[in-house]
């Protein structure tokens, strides 16, 4: 599943800086069709795509659904509640592996924990699910990058930029290579 310009920016995440030092974010996470039916889903992720986290995460608490616990876990993120986010979004890349809203936010909540290990592992079972997710390679490099795995680190963000060149998130990575190599 490469990724066009618009689902690129459909699904632009918010990221760490790469640099060690300290974190920046870009404020955005993967956003998705509302899904058919499910009342407090769909209006939770209508909710979050217009940016009200706190109201998404009220309206979605409790969902079952996968897509429901990717868009708490997103919106959770989105909010830096990112241990409240881990359990969501782990249930929802359990069900869905390749549920790329659920991807992000693990990932992201992973990263942001300091929990590597278990980042690079989930990541990799996405990955093997849907070798072309963009975002998975992107979190996973930052997992790889905490753990000190610069060469696995350099080969995700490489992977990162051939299936979303034009990302939001391209040109930090592009920088960040660079002062890598």
């Amino acid at each position: 599943m490469k990724l066009d310009a618009r689902a690129a920016c459909v699904i632009a995440l918010t990221f760490l800086s790469c640099q060690t030092a300290g974190a920046s974010s870009s404020g955005r996470l993967p956003m998705r069709p509302a899904p058919e039916g499910g009342g407090d889903v769909k209006a939770g992720v209508a909710l979050y795509e217009q940016g009200k986290y706190v109201e998404a995460e009220a309206a979605l608490r409790g969902a079952s659904s996968a897509e429901g616990n990717a868009y708490l876990a997103a919106s959770l993120v989105k909010q830096k509640k990112y241990e409240e986010a881990e359990t969501p979004a782990k249930a929802a890349t359990d069900a869905e592996p390749s549920n790329e809203v659920g991807v992000g936010a693990l990932g992201e909540a992973l990263v942001h924990l300091k929990k590597y290990d278990d980042a690079v592992e989930r990541l990799s079972a996405s990955i093997r699910v849907e070798p072309d997710m963009a975002y998975a390679y992107f979190w996973r490099a930052q997992a790889y990058q905490g753990k000190k795995k610069v060469d696995r680190a350099v080969e995700d963000f490489n992977t990162f930029l051939k299936l979303a060149p034009r990302a939001p998130e391209a040109p930090m990575v592009r920088q960040t290579l660079s002062a890598l190599r």
